[in-house]
């Protein structure tokens, strides 16, 4: 098997701009495993290339930007090793996914190192994301950080959510790179 997961000038065509990458992950989870929702401050927050080359998880894409005309709607997609399919998230979206099955392995290019400063979650089981997942909830594996995570009304209220205008402007600066 040979897979060809990321071509940049692809990439770029996509998006308007190249995505400059600092860091790669890879993460092993177990079936019911979920991580994140997790998001990065604008700017320069985290651009992230993700795909799964074994196993499956369902991907979510959450647009936490305030102030956006979609600002907390969300929406999925099924990566796995059957379509090889790749989701790019922009800077400024919150991200999580659920494993489907065991050993279900994600790898990520992301546009900046990690920053636990400027990095951080809301609660992906928050009833206004009303996020809905293919395994029972009972059987989601959560970590402490994630369901201590504030909602996405208290994020806002406490300022820690970017904003839909500089979101907008840290886009535009990439296009003129």
């Amino acid at each position: 098997m040979f897979l060809e997961w990321y071509r940049f000038e692809q990439l770029e065509e996509s998006v308007g701009h190249r995505l400059s990458l600092a860091q790669a992950n890879t993460s092993v989870s177990r079936r019911g495993v979920l991580r994140g929702l997790h998001y990065a401050d604008v700017p320069p927050s985290q651009a992230k290339y993700v795909t799964c080359p074994s196993g499956a998880v369902l991907d979510f894409v959450v647009d936490i930007r305030v102030g956006s005309p979609t600002f907390g709607t969300w929406d999925t997609v099924l990566l796995d090793d059957i379509d090889r399919r790749a989701i790019y998230i922009a800077e400024g979206l919150g991200h999580a996914f659920v494993a489907l099955t065991d050993n279900a392995t994600v790898s990520y290019l992301v546009s900046a190192s990690f920053n636990a400063s400027r990095e951080h979650g809301i609660n992906p089981m928050d009833p206004r994301l009303g996020l809905t997942f293919p395994i029972a909830v009972e059987d989601l594996v959560l970590s402490p950080k994630d369901l201590d995570a504030p909602t996405l009304e208290q994020a806002e209220n406490e300022g820690l959510l970017p904003t839909w205008t500089d979101a907008l402007n840290f886009y535009e600066a990439l296009k003129s790179q």
